[in-house]
């Protein structure tokens, strides 16, 4: 879990996985919208697949980017069980007002 939020925790590698929300991508063409060098953009990339946040695809010469929504989902699921369901939160409310 470390390691995930570590890479969550860049503005840089946070606009990557935007971009890849529309679509698969190669490296190439994420390098093109920043203004940074592309081992930068492949060290961003790297984390990112070692949180695995994406999952990447040699085609011929070019690396395919794409989401891994299976994890997605998987953070997803463990940020909601912070969440109080609805009964929880009304209970709680409750309390809040009484002790006021």
């Amino acid at each position: 879990m470390n390691i995930l939020f570590r890479a969550l925790n860049d503005a840089t590698r946070r606009e990557i996985l935007e971009l890849l929300k529309d679509g698969d991508m190669t490296a190439g063409d994420i390098a093109d919208k920043f203004d940074m060098s592309k081992p930068s953009i492949s060290h961003h990339l790297d984390l990112l697949r070692q949180a695995d946040l994406v999952a990447s695809v040699k085609k011929g010469q070019f690396v395919l980017y794409s989401l891994n929504m299976t994890v997605i989902d998987e953070i997803m699921v463990w940020f909601m069980q912070f969440k109080p369901n609805t009964v929880q939160a009304e209970k709680l409310e409750n309390r809040l007002h009484v002790s006021n």
